[in-house]
């Protein structure tokens, strides 16, 4: 018997099913990461974020399909961790607004939805990889496009999906030299195409464990993620354009009438007038930033479609000026909080009670317990701004793949807030003390992130399986360097593999070596490395903090 239509229950069996058996499989694909740290985040990101946007739909089935399509999009959103959780989020978030007036859905609308989803995805990542999730997203919904067509059956169509899909997948070392050096393909993409295989099985009324599935090898799969950064962003002093301008229209009927909004539209149209644009709209309202040159033909501009409320607009030139003759000394916020509010709040990230209480000795008013192993969600992150009483907030994610949560987590509250995309603690601590908050948002936001390129971050951490990666032979256990992510170092010697990542890091121009020790080190470990950075660099200073951090033996800042 076919399936032609598709309403809202049978929707939410499929995303019930889909989100289980990518439960199922999470700790295979937290297992093909290219770095073999024991950092395990593809697979718990998208499951945990799948496993809120299933949630959301079980606590609110409806016959309507629309209605559960924007339950799942709203439990992705908050739930979304790390890149591949949000890119997850936004393809469903896509998807689901393409049916939310729809009761009933046919194979056309289905595969319009895939597509939307893509466009929506691939607009959320300022730079897109191809080769990773979104391409086997868009490779997908472009043959569901094609197959809908002629195809009016639901587990026909949703059979070519997941054809395509696992094509798409097995391609993407062709598009990522890192993939083709170790011969693998991306673990984003496969947990996707596990979603697609449970929506399959759902429709075809198969038990997610009689599903036979041919999964690739642990040697077959990988993250490309953790090696090109899916999203970035631009600082202050790099800017051409003069003027922070913010401001919000409220819509007025007489002028959408005779001139309907479109947010993709007025997105395009004002990115022709300044860049750092930022647009976030509901039926009411929408919210525009933007550095222009120009911010009075900014303003004309939204008075297209109502009358302006809430406009700020500021000479950042005139600010950076400014800042640079102010004195540059750190003033700390004070850590007794009153019910008077802060002008700045600042909330971090980090995983140990010792870094936790370092972060918060030099300034942060709020510390999310997170990083390797888990990353915070979406919500985690709005949960812990909404903790601090202060005007504008600033945002320490201190991990690569917490950006995305973090800056999705900036467009859900109503407050100002501004994401520093610190990808170590070194980073988050360099960027915590250039904070000063003598300045306005924008001077304070580009001196944090001018911060994050003078420090250097050591790692020292453990193999958590055999591999090959940069020409440097890996076996199980074996201790690893890391110098700002990447691997230089290999031995089966914990604080040999620590002076030589140092050797290969510390510089004759660098003052300051700051050592965290974590759980995994020794006082005589430490007390060792500490003798050796004395007598070899006599000249540097030597800070050591006792970090109390999970699998990294070593976390070491140098400036």
């Amino acid at each position: 018997m076919s399936i032609t239509t598709l309403d809202g229950k049978r929707f939410a069996e499929m995303v019930i099913l889909g989100a289980s058996h990518l439960s199922n499989n999470a700790k295979m694909v937290d297992a093909l990461n290219v770095f073999p740290v024991p950092d395990g985040d593809t697979g718990t990101n998208m499951n945990l974020s799948m496993t809120s946007g299933a949630k959301e739909v079980k606590n609110n089935v409806s016959v309507h399909i629309g209605k559960v399509g924007s339950s799942l999009a709203r439990g992705l959103l908050m739930g979304a961790r790390g890149n591949s959780g949000v890119i997850l989020s936004q393809l469903f978030r896509g998807f689901s607004k393409a049916i939310e007036q729809k009761e009933i859905i046919n194979t056309i609308d289905f595969a319009q939805a895939l597509q939307n989803g893509v466009e929506t995805a691939y607009k959320a990542v300022m730079k897109p990889v191809e080769g990773t999730i979104l391409t086997v997203a868009k490779d997908a919904a472009k043959h569901a496009t094609e197959v809908a067509t002629k195809e009016k059956d639901f587990v026909a169509l949703m059979t070519e999906v997941v054809k395509e899909a696992q094509a798409s997948l097995n391609r993407t070392p062709d598009l990522l030299p890192v993939l083709k050096e170790v011969g693998v393909v991306d673990s984003g993409g496969q947990g996707l195409l596990l979603v697609y295989e449970g929506f399959l099985a759902e429709l075809k009324g198969e038990k997610i464990s009689e599903m036979q599935i041919s999964s690739p090898s642990m040697n077959e799969l990988v993250n490309a993620e953790h090696h090109k950064s899916v999203q970035s962003h631009m600082s202050t002093e790099d800017i051409v354009f003069g003027y922070c301008t913010e401001f919000m229209v409220k819509f007025e009927d007489e002028k959408t009438n005779k001139n309907p909004f479109a947010e993709e539209k007025f997105r395009n149209d004002l990115s022709h007038l300044g860049d750092s644009l930022l647009v976030i709209s509901d039926d009411d309202i929408v919210k525009v930033h933007i550095h222009s040159e120009r911010p009075g033909d900014v303003l004309t501009y939204g008075q297209r479609y109502g009358s302006l409320i809430n406009m700020k607009i500021e000479n950042m030139r005139e600010q950076h000026t400014t800042i640079l003759n102010e004195d540059k000394g750190l003033q700390a916020p004070t850590q007794n909080f009153s019910k008077e509010k802060e002008k700045y709040g600042i909330i971090t990230v980090a995983m140990g009670s010792g870094i936790t209480e370092l972060f918060k000795s030099i300034g942060a008013h709020a510390v999310i317990e997170g990083g390797q192993t888990m990353n915070p969600s979406t919500e985690d992150i709005v949960k812990a701004i909404k903790s601090v009483n202060a005007e504008k907030y600033i945002v320490l994610p201190n991990n690569k793949n917490i950006i995305m949560a973090a800056e999705q987590a900036a467009t859900v509250v109503d407050e100002q807030v501004i994401v520093v995309p610190s990808k170590t603690v070194p980073q988050g601590m360099a960027a915590l003390l250039a904070f000063n908050p003598a300045g306005d948002l924008e001077v304070i936001e580009s001196a944090m992130k001018d911060s994050l390129s003078h420090v250097k971050t050591g790692q020292i951490t453990y193999a958590v399986r055999d591999t090959n990666i940069d020409g440097i032979d890996i076996e199980k256990d074996d201790f690893m360097g890391l110098a700002d992510g990447k691997i230089v170092i290999t031995d089966k010697d914990k604080l040999h593999a620590a002076k030589e990542l140092l050797t290969n890091l510390i510089a004759e121009d660098d003052e300051i070596i700051t050592v965290i020790y974590g759980e995994d080190a020794s006082k005589n470990e430490v007390d060792s490395l500490v003798a050796f950075l004395e007598e070899k660099y006599e000249d540097v200073e030597v800070e050591v903090h006792d970090g109390k951090q999970p699998l990294y033996a070593f976390i070491f800042s140098i400036e």
